[in-house]
């Protein structure tokens, strides 16, 4: 009967890592890869095109899954209380998540939220970066990038759960790489 339960439990956590395995993104973008082009609407339905600051500075692309949800509005207001620190050391902050111009809009103002949020409503940017989803592909990853002023990322934090050290590891990058 033990042998039964434990070849069950084994067939099973088999099945959770192969269909994990299968939900990864292919092409997922690594450290000293550089950042593809792209354009997405910000929380006032303008255009954004990543150009726009690629070669004049760098920037903090973080990837989340939702608006004003638990995690998501600790990490933006995390973010936004840091606001300071990313503009002394000249860095531009970019949240990007699949939700709607609305969305962001309304979590913006909510939360007084300094920085530009651009709507992947199609995750194509999210793909583009070969961002993770987590739990068995449910829900889409939280990843943030820390990316040179020549669109080189510099470095890559993925944690679903930590939310508020997705801004403490950026700023001890940049701190690290500014000197």
């Amino acid at each position: 009967m033990r042998k039964k339960i434990f070849l069950a439990i084994l067939l099973v956590i088999s099945i959770l890592f192969a269909i994990d395995f299968v939900m990864r993104q292919p092409g997922t973008l690594e450290v000293g890869d550089t950042i593809p082009a792209f354009t997405l609407k910000d929380q006032y339905n303008k255009d954004i095109s990543i150009d726009r600051y690629r070669g004049k500075q760098p920037i903090v692309i973080y990837f989340y899954p939702k608006d004003d949800t638990p995690g998501c509005t600790k990490e933006a207001c995390t973010f936004r209380d840091a606001f300071e620190v990313f503009t002394d050391l000249g860095v531009k902050v970019i949240g990007i998540s699949a939700d709607d111009v609305a969305s962001h809009k309304k979590f913006s103002e909510k939360y007084n939220l300094p920085f530009t949020l651009l709507a992947d409503t199609k995750k194509k940017v999210r793909k583009l970066f070969g961002v993770p989803s987590n739990f068995l592909g449910l829900l889409p990853g939280r990843v943030t990038y820390v990316i040179n002023k020549n669109g080189i990322i510099t470095y890559i934090f993925n944690s679903q759960f930590n939310a508020e050290k997705h801004i403490t590891e950026a700023i001890a990058i940049l701190k690290e790489n500014k000197e």
